[in-house]
């Protein structure tokens, strides 16, 4: 069994059981003239319901095309556990109803399936649901966070690695060691126009209309040219640079010049040294970004 669908498993029963649980306490649908059979039947409901919320995760698996992923981040986990909660709720009440009808009715009078004690086990349900809602909200969000901080610290840590092995080494005139000499590209565009910098020296190209924008460093100074290109044209160029990464589809950066990583709730951000622009990185290549750092470290 994988770690997603066991976690996801205790969730189902955590759930189902803070349900039951609030049956046992209140005793509706006549529960309380049973005695100490409401709680055989209300293990029985137990079972079924974890069934049900199972048979829930499938539908939204492959109907909906909302897998269980807890990779992409607290905002997809809460969405997906509301609609959990709109497709499930009606479908544990339809449950509930119809144990009361083929298993209850016979032994307290009213439990037979009908509209009104449909939507008065719908109206329970729904209230349960409503409340371990909020408890899995406030988990997950806490448990993400937790994780998304050590993972950006490590990000943070790998960069800084790699940015030191990329540094450039300082020559010893006694070894006889000559210095490495720095990458020179030649960016062109859709017309005559290029520009030639160093490589290492390249901050961010931004995507403005039909031009590219191209930052870098030069004495110190940051420097911008226009450029009439497009940024698919300019990440074609650069292919051959693991370095340089798209991180958002009007941004490619140089991940040799990103002083820090910063993270939270899902949305991440580049600091570019030299600078003080921060760079977003969209959520759709947030696996890009992070394959490159730790396969630039290997």
């Amino acid at each position: 069994m994988n770690k997603t669908l066991k976690n996801t498993i205790m969730t189902r029963v955590v759930s189902t059981s803070f349900v039951v649980l609030a049956l046992a306490v209140f005793k509706p649908f006549g529960l309380d003239a049973l005695h100490w059979m409401a709680y055989v039947h209300l293990f029985v409901i137990w079972t079924m319901g974890i069934g049900v919320c199972m048979l829930t995760d499938a539908i939204l698996t492959y109907v909906f095309k909302k897998p269980v992923a807890f990779n992409q981040g607290v905002d997809y986990i809460i969405r997906r556990n509301l609609w959990f909660q709109c497709v499930n709720t009606p479908l544990i009440a339809l449950m509930v109803c119809l144990y009361r009808h083929f298993l209850l009715n016979d032994q307290v009078v009213g439990n037979q399936l009908s509209w009104s004690n449909y939507l008065e086990t719908l109206a329970i349900i729904a209230f349960c649901s409503f409340a371990i809602g909020l408890y899995w909200r406030f988990k997950f969000r806490s448990r993400y966070l937790a994780a998304e901080l050590v993972e950006t610290k490590l990000l943070n840590e790998r960069l800084q690695r790699i940015q030191k092995e990329e540094a450039p080494k300082p020559v010893v005139e006694t070894q006889q060691v000559e210095a490495k000499p720095a990458s020179i590209i030649v960016l062109t565009g859709t017309t005559s126009d290029s520009i030639t910098l160093e490589l290492p020296h390249l901050l961010y190209i931004e995507a403005v209309g039909n031009y590219v924008k191209i930052y870098q460093v030069q004495d110190g100074q940051v420097r911008s040219d226009m450029l009439r290109a497009t940024s698919k044209q300019m990440e074609d160029d650069l292919q051959a640079y693991p370095m340089i990464v798209r991180c958002h589809r009007a941004f490619l950066v140089n991940l040799g010049q990103v002083e820090q990583i910063v993270a939270h709730s899902g949305v991440m951000h580049l600091h570019i040294k030299h600078c003080q622009e921060s760079i977003p990185v969209s959520r759709s290549h947030m696996a890009g970004v992070k394959a490159a750092i730790k396969g630039a470290e290997t």
